[in-house]
């Protein structure tokens, strides 16, 4: 019995793990790409700041790209396309995931 209840408990450690590091990367994600919009939207210092953050919160509350994608479309206007945007986070994905992956 000890093997088995050592072995559940390793797997649910691990699903623990890859969801923290789920949530952090979606944030770390939603701040790269809100610090990319805040300078298509003219931003600096503390209200780029500011914004990145609730960017970040926009990310961790929808599943996938969506949320993102749907906030910086209507904020970016035409500054910016789907396209433009889907590409920009895609590669705030993998910078988000380096950056995770490299402090753990």
């Amino acid at each position: 019995m000890t093997f088995m209840h050592d072995r559940e408990a390793a797997f649910e450690a691990r699903f623990a793990h890859d969801a923290d590091l789920r949530f952090r990367c979606a944030a770390r994600q939603g701040k790269l790409a809100g610090l990319w919009a805040a300078d298509l939207l003219g931003l600096e210092g503390a209200a780029a700041q500011a914004y990145a953050r609730d960017l970040a919160a926009a990310g961790t509350e929808a599943a996938g790209d969506t949320g993102l994608i749907r906030k910086l479309s209507s904020d970016l206007g035409t500054r910016a396309d789907q396209a433009t945007i889907r590409a920009r986070l895609a590669e705030a994905m993998a910078e988000a995931q380096r950056q995770v992956l490299g402090e753990t």
